[in-house]
């Protein structure tokens, strides 16, 4: 993605010379940014640290939901989100291309000698590898950032918990024996023993430092210059199946992230009791007593919303450890009126993360029946006085 991204509806991808062109501008911007690393700094991954400062300040103050909007007007997001991986893709194929032509084996031996925290001016080999890193780098971080802004998930990159996530998704660290896998399946026969060898050391689920993912992906990138005759092709098919791999990923997370917070929408839109709802909804996610992430989301988003739209604040749910389901049960019982719609809340909760068990079941089915006595013995006087009626008409009928 460019600092301001192209029309990828519009355009289609079919222009082939402007791509390139677009590329290799890219290409330029990142050769100054290259040039002012120490070989320290990439060494040490620190060059991470100031490329996300580069890649997304500028970038996040431009593109935002009203962006796409005036491009896409009335165009649902998946569509959007599609073409945009898509689009990423081909920048990336085209960029591995570019830059295959210039990896030899004096490359590696640059990145294995280098040292030094003062600023040098990094041979031309190893800055042609550190282009196509922070080329296929700042290209999927704001493919990612691209997917959560159309899906309207909202992320803090001045908050250390939101920017972890989006590194996470934006580059599948935590999916990296999924990625291990695929990559495998596209490069050549005769080289995949030397990517299962680089791949199969320890995973970054863990990593809590830029530094340490910056490493990683430098070293990610060494496959690609390690391996004779295969350079070029190789570039281009591993930066596209990267690439492709952050969109797809990013648009599982951050769509199903949009799911979730659409539910609690709806929920919280409808809901007659918006209270005693939280407390249903938390009596059925601890039915099984196992909380999974989609049900902590929903549950996170519920209480957010019900605060906002209802003005209700529940202290008492927020200090809860065990919740009782008989307690739940005194206030549905005290609560005036019909109560059914507390019964869809159960079953969309139940559903959240697409896995029903008995247990969850076993509840549903209890608060159905108690729902059911409820609506009974709050039935207007008029409707029990029909019911009167009519059962003295039948009998006098059959009489």
């Amino acid at each position: 993605m460019p600092d301001v991204p192209v029309d990828a509806l519009g355009a289609g991808g079919d222009d082939d010379a402007a791509e390139r062109e677009l590329v290799e501008r890219e290409r330029a911007d990142l050769r100054e940014f290259v040039a002012g690393l120490s070989a320290d700094e990439i060494k040490s991954g620190g060059w991470f640290t100031k490329l996300i400062a580069q890649a997304l300040n500028s970038y996040t103050d431009k593109v935002d939901w009203h962006y796409f909007q005036d491009r896409y007007e009335g165009v649902p997001a998946d569509a959007i989100v599609d073409q945009r991986i898509k689009m990423a893709a081909r920048y990336a194929a085209l960029e591995g291309g570019l830059s295959g032509a210039a990896y030899t084996a004096a490359i590696v031996a640059t990145l294995g000698s280098g040292g030094g925290a003062s600023p040098v001016t990094v041979p031309a080999a190893a800055a042609t590898v550190m282009v196509d890193v922070a080329f296929i780098t700042q290209l999927q971080l704001r493919l990612a950032y691209d997917v959560a802004v159309l899906y309207r998930i909202s992320i803090d990159l001045s908050d250390p918990d939101d920017m972890w996530k989006f590194i996470r998704v934006a580059f599948t660290i935590k999916s990296g024996e999924a990625v291990r896998e695929g990559v495998v399946k596209v490069v050549p026969v005769l080289v995949r023993p030397v990517i299962k060898r680089f791949y199969s050391g320890p995973l970054l689920v863990s990593a809590r430092a830029l530094p340490i993912v910056g490493k990683y992906l430098l070293q990610r990138s060494a496959i690609k210059i390690g391996i004779p005759l295969v350079g070029i092709p190789l570039a281009a098919v591993l930066n596209r199946y990267t690439t492709l791999i952050t969109g797809k990923h990013a648009r599982a997370v951050f769509r199903n992230e949009a799911r979730v917070i659409e539910l609690a929408e709806n929920l919280s839109e409808r809901s007659q009791h918006p209270q005693l709802m939280l407390w249903v909804a938390w009596l059925v996610i601890m039915a099984d007593g196992k909380i999974t992430d989609d049900e902590a989301l929903l549950m996170r988003h519920l209480a957010r919303l019900v605060r906002d739209r209802h003005q209700v604040a529940d202290e008492k749910l927020a200090r809860l450890v065990d919740v009782d389901p008989a307690e739940v049960w005194r206030c549905l019982e005290a609560e005036p009126g019909d109560v059914g719609d507390l019964l869809d809340v159960a079953n969309r909760v139940a559903n959240v993360d697409g896995v029903v068990n008995a247990l969850e079941r076993a509840t549903i089915s209890e608060l159905q029946d108690r729902c059911g006595r409820v609506r009974h013995r709050h039935k207007p006087p008029h409707e029990a006085a029909g019911r009167v009626d009519q059962s003295t008409e039948a009998t006098t009928e059959l009489s």
